[in-house]
């Protein structure tokens, strides 16, 4: 029976996973799928806060004796123009909260991860790879 070699799993002798090892490497997977998480989250706040802007400007050419409909909840109100500039502006000045505080999330994440990545890396060297796909 010989062997090419192709196809066939030799595993390395020399590498050992302690516990603490595998408790890192899993703790670095959950961090990895928050930061993906995190990554979904702030691309959708960001895009509504890109809408939220493109309505003020659209409402900069409205009619001041216009009245506004404005989604609150799920019931649209009718108010004066001013009110609903008001009211897309204290939205606004939210989402950019919300924002400030997912990409402190994700900084904070990722520190995290650079300190297991610091550590596995130089236990395992080339036997790990703990980069994303599209990094």
């Amino acid at each position: 029976m010989t062997s090419s070699g192709k196809g066939t799993f030799q595993p390395d002798s020399d590498v050992h996973i302690s516990f603490e090892d595998q408790q890192k490497i899993n703790k670095f997977a959950r961090l990895n799928a928050k930061v993906d998480d995190i990554k979904q989250e702030l691309k959708m706040k960001q895009n509504d806060l890109k809408n939220l802007d493109e309505a003020v400007e659209e409402l900069s050419l409205a009619d001041d004796t216009e009245k506004i409909p404005y989604l609150i909840g799920e019931v649209f109100i009718c108010q004066s123009l001013e009110d609903t500039l008001k009211s897309l502006e204290v939205t606004k000045s939210k989402k950019q909260d919300e924002i400030k505080e997912l990409d402190a999330k994700y900084e904070e994440l990722k520190a995290q991860m650079g300190e297991l990545k610091l550590h596995l890396y130089g236990k395992f060297g080339s036997h790990i790879n703990l980069e994303n796909e599209e990094e």
